[in-house]
């Protein structure tokens, strides 16, 4: 296989009329979805516009997927931009893609007037009534190879210009194909999507849905206001599958939603993006007695993930949740200071990946892809890159993975080098505490440890000076009634920073 389109064209012949995707109050089959797909496909490649990036300036939602798929049938690959992106953004990733079309639907259209005068805006309802040209459609795929793009996802880069990671198909495929089958996905399951589809978790949850011929499952946004409508939403749908970040699931036992409703449906939640509080995992576990909870890690260079651990319920995990071991056909090292590859248990280097998952660099960005993909520096025989991941891990006792930290949530205050994470590990000690969040304020030179939870600032204090040596406790504690979030489920460190003074 070398086109996900493979994906939807299998289960297509296999079961046409199976619910592909329930949004809300609608839903559609496979044969539609294929069928609009190619519809959308055919503009562009009765145009023979191939090979190129299509803009899609729309909410998540039912006609995305189709705005994806279509680009795709056409050969091309696509970039989601959220239209609730600030302006200075979005002309930042239209300058950085070049692209000379974006498609939008009825709802966005006056938005896209305003950001997009020079390219022309489609509306996914017209393209969505195209004659399909199987010709034209047959000639793209003849021309595709697995190597070429499939979608473009921009993240933050360190120059104040959004970096644009490119996957291609060959990733995806070799991603999904491995992760649907160590976590037995099957036609039966309903996956719920939480994610953005701009972030790379939804990947894993449009693709794993097609590869086996699933129903994928969107969950509103609004929803996530609002805990016991999100809960009824889950159960109602019946959802097998929850594939979220972790902020997403701390934020249903935050607010004690599995007291109000338990999603008994659900048999596998994976999760990623930040370390799991253990206390939040444990209402999940408790709640679920039989579902199966994983831990996965990795950055969207990578193709969603590079390791995953999945839990042992007979375990304790006193210390840290593992991120486990590696994905088949993936290849993932640590690398010290001087390059050299660690082995040894409880040394901590710099956790480096490579095989078919990498992705293609950074879109136009020659400079930045070549500072973080990279020739193995241990292989000397052969190419081999690599991705710097700029994540710090090491080996425990049972080899396996374990998380510890960014290189830049590392800091040095007060002659000492530390680890943001082993505060937060400490604050989150408490069973008053629901949450933490530790910043480093390096121009004034301030630790500031927010934090959620029924302890006052002063008790919590005296508890630290308990367990932590003075240079570690926070110059300041902060106490949130809720975190700012990205609009990718993570805690916004950001927004954060902006608060510290206003909160304290």
């Amino acid at each position: 296989m070398y086109n996900v389109i493979d994906y939807l064209e299998n289960t297509v012949m296999n079961d046409k009329d199976k619910i592909a995707v329930i949004e809300e109050n609608k839903k559609i089959t496979y044969f539609e979805l294929q069928n609009s797909s190619k519809m959308v496909g055919s503009y562009f490649a009765k145009k023979k516009v191939f090979n190129e990036p299509i803009l899609i300036f729309m909410d998540k939602g039912i006609d995305t997927l189709i705005a994806f798929l279509g680009s795709v049938y056409a050969g091309c690959y696509y970039s989601l931009i959220n239209p609730e992106l600030p302006e200075t953004r979005i002309e930042q990733i239209k300058k950085v893609t070049g692209s000379r079309f974006v498609i939008t639907d009825y709802e966005h259209l006056e938005l896209a007037d305003d950001y997009f005068k020079d390219i022309e805006i489609l509306n996914i309802d017209t393209l969505k009534s195209n004659a399909i040209n199987e010709q034209a459609l047959l000639v793209a795929k003849s021309k595709h190879i697995d190597y070429d793009p499939l979608y473009v996802n921009f993240t933050s880069g360190s120059t104040g210009v959004p970096k644009g990671v490119v996957i291609s198909h060959r990733s995806v495929i070799d991603f999904i194909d491995k992760f649907t089958e160590i976590f037995h996905f099957v036609p039966e399951d309903y996956i719920a999507n939480q994610a953005p589809f701009d972030f790379d978790v939804s990947v894993k949850d449009i693709y794993s849905a097609l590869r086996v011929g699933a129903t994928l499952v969107i969950v509103p946004k609004k929803y996530f206001s609002n805990p016991s409508m999100l809960l009824d939403y889950l159960c109602d749908n019946r959802v097998t599958t929850m594939t979220w970040a972790v902020s997403a699931l701390c934020l249903i036992t935050t607010f004690h939603g599995l007291d109000y409703k338990v999603p008994n449906s659900v048999n596998k939640i994976i999760f990623s993006g930040e370390v799991m509080p253990l206390k939040h995992l444990k209402q999940w576990m408790e709640h679920l007695p039989n579902t199966t909870f994983v831990n996965i890690y990795g950055p969207t260079e990578i193709t969603c993930n590079c390791t995953y651990h999945i839990i042992d319920r007979s375990r304790e995990y006193d210390d840290k949740i593992p991120i486990g071991k590696a994905f088949p056909n993936e290849r993932v090292i640590l690398l010290d200071d001087d390059n050299k590859e660690v082995h040894e248990p409880n040394k901590v280097g710099e956790l480096c990946v490579a095989g078919t998952s990498l992705a293609l660099g950074y879109y136009n960005n020659e400079e930045q892809t070549n500072s973080h993909f990279m020739q193995n520096p241990n292989v000397k025989n052969y190419i081999e890159y690599i991705y710097r991941t700029g994540d710090l891990a090491y080996y425990n006792e049972a080899e396996e993975l374990v998380f510890n930290g960014r290189k830049d949530f590392q800091i040095k205050y007060l002659g000492h080098r530390i680890e943001l994470e082993e505060i937060d590990k400490a604050i989150m000690e408490y069973d008053e505490v629901i949450r933490s969040c530790t910043i480093f304020d390096e121009e004034k030179s301030k630790v500031y440890g927010f934090y959620i939870g029924d302890i006052s600032k002063k008790d919590l204090h005296a508890k630290l000076k308990s367990v932590l040596p003075a240079y570690m406790i926070p110059t300041v504690l902060v106490q949130m009634e809720e975190f700012p979030m990205t609009k990718n489920g993570k805690i916004d460190r950001k927004k954060l920073m902006e608060l510290k003074d206003v909160k304290k």
